[in-house]
Order: C-alpha cells, then structure tokens, then sequence
C-alpha cells in the first residue's frame, strides 16, 4: 500500500436523489448533519440510463448552496455524445468541477447501450472535451466487477479508465480488508498511482444488505452473514454488530495507509455518525 499511504486523505458520503417531497426533505436534514463533519465532498448518483437526472443536479446545486463540494455521478451508458455533452455542460455552468464517470446501468427493457459501452470511454470523452476542468473519479472494484470474464480482465480494464485520464477512484464496498490490499498491491504493480479510497457501506438492514451485495457481486464473509442471520428481526443486534464489524474494517484500512473512506450512506446520517466518532475523526 505504499503508494495509497502518500496522499492526502479523503472522506465523503454518497447519497441517492430522492423522489418525493418527504425523501427531499429527510435528505436536506441528513446531509446537514453529515456537513457538520466537514467531508471532502458529497456525491450525488445518478439513475439506469439517466432517469434521476434532474433529481441529481437538484440535489448537488442545494448542496453546493450550502457551500459544500458536491460531485455528481454521469453514467454514459444509453446516451449520446450530445446528451452527455449537454449534461455536463450544465455542470461546467453552475461551477461543478468534479464528476464521478461510471458506465451505469441500462435502464430495464432498453437493449442498445447508446454510443458508448464502457467508462473508459467516458473519461476520454470528457478529457477530449473539457481537458483538465473536471476532476474525474471513476470506479474500483477489489472483489473484481460481477460481469468481467477474469480478475486480469478486471484489473485492465481498470488501468485504462487511469490511462484515459481519471484523477482518483472509489471501490465497491467490502468487508474483507485483505481483498482491498491485495487490489491495490496489483495496482501498483500495473503502475497505477492514483488514490483508491475504500468505499463503506454501513449494515442497518441485513435483507436490503444481502439484495445490494447479490447484484453488485460484494461479497459478505460467511461469519458475517450467518451471525446477520441468527438475529433474525432483531434490529438493535444487527446494527450494534453492524457497527462494530465496520468501525474495526474502517479503522484497519486506515492504519494501513488507505488514503480515506467514502461512505454508502443511503440517505441516513446516524450510522455513519456514528462509525466517524467512534473513529476519532
């Protein structure tokens, strides 16, 4: 982990744009409490083929107003050259200058991907248009992404979207800090010297945590999902268990050098809050 030991550290929360007048409402409170924290940034994301897009730039220009740094997720998948363009257009306009470029998702029954199939291509496109004016994050995967053939296969592709021009990256959640290392000692040796900051995704709700990791290929341990498991309906135990398996995860990475940690809050502050102070941070 030498070369993640080097750079300045980074935390950030991440946030979904919310579809009713009460999500916005829960959502404003949570990211003021979170503000109080003082993150790097707080990133905004972005729908199958675009369908929050308005909801995100909503929420990253509130947030903005409020004077934090926001960074809005654009996913390049089911779009054109021209769409993307304009989106990032209206970011460049209302002094946005950081992006989290991913391939996203096709929306549900659409088959064409549109003019572009992968993220690398996204950052290029955004490089060839804007040159340096965005800082650029794009995606990590340490347990390799669920639709790569082999984990070579994963880890090139991860080097071209560094290649392409991405500044920093953020991983998929995990719970085994082993594979994050092991990630990042295959980075270095393919010569990747960009910061890769852990993403964490806090345990609240075993079935929802179960769902999320079955389609975006996370692993749970076996100890952690049996234990998860045996409390059944029992909320207190699984979050005060949750915490705990968290809180030691995050302090591990950052006794090993990780530079930050990048929080999955879905929209809900006490979780997070609550692994930060028993952090110290």
């Amino acid at each position: 982990m030498r070369s993640q030991e080097n750079f300045p550290r980074t935390f950030s929360f991440e946030f979904f744009p919310p579809k009713t007048p009460e999500g916005k409402a829960k959502l404003r409170e949570t990211w003021k409490q979170l503000g109080q924290l003082r993150p790097r940034f707080f990133s905004v994301t972005f729908g199958a083929g675009g369908s929050t897009r308005e909801g995100t730039l909503e929420t990253v220009l509130e947030i903005r107003a409020a004077g934090h740094e926001a960074a809005p997720h654009l996913s390049c998948i089911a779009s054109s050259r021209e769409d993307l363009k304009a989106q990032l257009e209206r970011y460049r306009s209302n002094g946005i200058r950081h992006i989290v470029a991913l391939r996203g998702d096709l929306p549900s029954g659409l088959a064409m991907s549109g003019e572009f199939r992968y993220a690398t291509e996204l950052v290029e496109f955004i490089r060839k248009e804007y040159g340096d004016q965005f800082h650029i994050e794009v995606a990590a995967y340490p347990e390799y992404h669920p639709q790569a053939r082999t984990a070579q296969d994963d880890l090139r592709n991860f080097k071209r979207k560094i290649d392409a021009g991405a500044d920093s990256a953020i991983t998929q959640y995990f719970y085994n800090a082993d594979a994050y290392y092991h990630f990042i000692e295959e980075c270095e040796a393919m010569g990747v010297t960009v910061p890769i900051v852990p993403g964490i995704m806090p345990i609240g709700r075993f079935s929802q945590l179960a769902r999320f990791s079955d389609a975006c290929g996370a692993e749970i341990p076996r100890w952690i999902r049996n234990k998860l498991e045996g409390f059944g309906d029992d909320t207190a135990s699984i979050r005060a268990f949750g915490l705990d398996v968290v809180t030691r995860l995050c302090d591990d990475l950052l006794k090993n050098g990780a530079p930050g940690l990048h929080f999955y809050t879905l929209n809900q502050a006490g979780l997070t809050s609550t692994i930060w102070q028993r952090l110290g941070l």
